[in-house]
């Protein structure tokens, strides 16, 4: 699992209270009704990867890589604050 960073690759600040991670998988109950809630078609089951964003203790933007592709979710009072770009920024980053 990587840590968590601010600001995503391509040299993109988040606000300050956002926080982009990589948590470990499976993702534990509250993250995965979270990310579940932020991309409802996604099977939970079948995630490779995921990176999600967390602001004030909530889940508000989730990036899940399965064996379909990626999908990107971002709360929407929190779009366009570079949050999607940082999501794919860390899940695209080797896990280690």
């Amino acid at each position: 699992m990587s840590g968590t960073v601010n600001g995503g690759g391509s040299g993109a600040t988040l606000p300050a209270r956002v926080r982009v991670t990589r948590p470990p998988l499976p993702l534990a109950p509250a993250l995965a009704k979270a990310a579940g809630q932020l991309l409802p078609d996604t099977d939970l089951a079948q995630v490779e990867a995921a990176a999600l964003a967390i602001a004030g203790g909530s889940v508000i933007g989730a990036a899940l890589r399965t064996g379909d592709g990626t999908a990107t979710s971002v709360a929407p009072g929190w779009r366009g604050k570079g949050i999607e770009a940082a999501l794919t920024a860390e899940l695209d980053t080797p896990a280690g």
